[in-house]
């Protein structure tokens, strides 16, 4: 069997080495926190759910996020079973390698790095709105968004670097309080049974609530807030015990996250009424408060302790950052390493940690994020909305490429023979994903909340990065081999 097929990181030193990252570093606690706080729960759902709700299926957003959680589940279980096999912070372009070949695997390491760094950047214009919000309204000390922006840009690449432990223990914390307010308040309203008309459960999720209006945006928003859980493999090589941590922490997070978006979301709904609750969202997005929808209910509840909601979603958007950040510059890292691109990205410091790739990330951030500022846009309406769309499109097509990656991989290489975990489960996965591609095409300029021919050039981007990266996948393979 070609030395290829599996993994270079059979065995788990106590010490790190040359070109490796810490081992050892975390469990499937640490993991998780990292996952949970890509998903930026409240960030998800003030975001999100006020316009599936207003323009998706309504009441019957909850049963959305049902059917987003188990396409990624299906997915996961081809994603678990050759993270078995080959463990490596490449992830999705060393997974695509094994299965679909080494320049397409190359080309997807572009779009995966595209992804990464779109969502990042979404995310700090979002960020530096809503802080520049916050401090002007408690300090009255008004800066423009960039200038916090770039205040946040250097605090992470200093956690970054501060080493993966770290950065775990940071998001512990912020993501422990954004899920706490969040859980709290969808129990409360659970076990008081529900706002002015009851629970309705069959509101939300029986077949027919759950297929009315346009149910393909609403599942299309789920999807999206579900992007970034496949993070559980980019961290294999600092778990400890991957081939048990790398499982448990996806599958774990995959139902948390689902469990969680789908309670939540049908709470908020209770709370109004599965009649109201349509006509409040759309209320909410006209008035340009979207999170009004969200905070309005839970400081119903909670008073003066829904104050700490903007702060929370603050820290929130930082968690989510910060997540980001680190799977970049360890996939720059990894393509360094195999030596796609320049060996220094290889460095690491004192800790451990990917130095020379983390200022990179760094770099490519403030390259993304500063001309918009210099153009006086919209931090929101272009920078955040534009790039999430675009990075949520790049993502759901390396999950595709992923998940037939799978079944080509054990079809020729034969290391796991159950047909549910190699076969069946990643082919209906791909069959789910194309269908939410679909969606996501067919409703982009919803999505992104822009125009249509904004739309089309922020679409056509994802293939042109793709593109791109398989011609120079191509010319290294030429020079390699002359």
């Amino acid at each position: 069997m070609d030395s290829q097929t599996v993994s270079r990181h059979t065995a788990k030193p106590d010490a790190p080495t040359a070109g490796t990252l810490k081992p050892n570093a975390l469990g499937v606690l640490g993991i998780l926190f990292f996952v949970l706080s890509a998903q930026a729960p409240l960030t998800g759902i003030a975001g999100a759910a006020p316009i599936a709700v207003a323009l998706g299926n309504g009441p019957g957003v909850p049963a959305a996020y049902l059917v987003a959680g188990l396409v990624i589940l299906l997915f996961s279980v081809g994603f678990v079973a050759m993270g078995r096999h080959v463990v490596d912070a490449g992830a999705f372009y060393t997974y695509i390698g094994k299965g679909l070949g080494r320049t397409t695997g190359t080309g997807s390491a572009g779009l995966a790095l595209f992804a990464y760094c779109t969502i990042q950047a979404a995310m700090y214009g979002l960020s530096g709105a809503i802080v520049s919000g916050l401090v002007a309204t408690h300090t009255g000390l008004d800066l423009p968004w960039w200038v916090w922006t770039l205040a946040t840009m250097a605090v992470v690449q200093a956690l970054g670097a501060a080493g993966v432990e770290m950065g775990a223990k940071v998001l512990a914390v912020f993501v422990l309080a954004e899920f706490s307010i969040l859980s709290v308040f969808a129990l409360v309203t659970l076990f008081k049974g529900g706002g002015p008309e009851g629970l309705g459960l069959a509101a939300s999720f029986s077949p027919s609530a759950a297929l009315d209006g346009a149910p393909g945006v609403a599942v299309m928003f789920a999807v999206a807030s579900m992007f970034g859980f496949e993070a559980t493999a980019i961290y294999g090589e600092e778990a400890r015990e991957p081939r048990k941590t790398v499982p448990r922490a996806t599958y774990l997070a995959v139902v948390v996250v689902t469990g969680f978006f789908a309670l939540v979301s049908w709470m908020l709904i209770s709370s109004y009424g599965a009649s109201q609750a349509t006509a409040a969202a759309g209320k909410a997005l006209e008035g340009g408060d979207g999170a009004g929808f969200v905070f309005a209910p839970i400081a119903a509840d909670f008073g003066g302790w829904a104050e700490v909601l903007p702060i929370l979603l603050a820290t929130s958007l930082f968690a989510g950052i910060l997540t980001f950040h680190n799977s970049a510059n360890r996939y720059l890292f990894s393509l360094g390493r195999d030596r796609l691109l320049p060996l220094r990205l290889c460095r690491l410091n004192r800790r451990h940690a990917p130095w020379t790739a983390g200022c990179v990330q760094t770099v490519l951030a403030v390259l993304l994020v500063v001309p918009f500022a210099l153009a006086g846009k919209d931090p929101v309406l272009t920078l955040f909305s534009w790039f999430s769309g675009v990075a949520v499109l790049a993502m759901m097509l390396l999950y595709l490429l992923t998940s037939v990656s799978v079944v080509v991989f054990f079809r020729r290489a034969r290391l796991d023979t159950r047909l549910w975990n190699t076969l069946i489960a990643p082919a209906l996965g791909a069959l789910g994903i194309a269908g939410a591609i679909w969606l996501i095409l067919a409703n982009f300029t919803t999505l992104i909340g822009g125009e249509r021919t904004t739309a089309l050039w922020l679409t056509l981007s994802v293939p042109a990065v793709m593109a791109l990266g398989l011609a120079a996948a191509r010319v290294r393979g030429r020079a390699t081999d002359g």
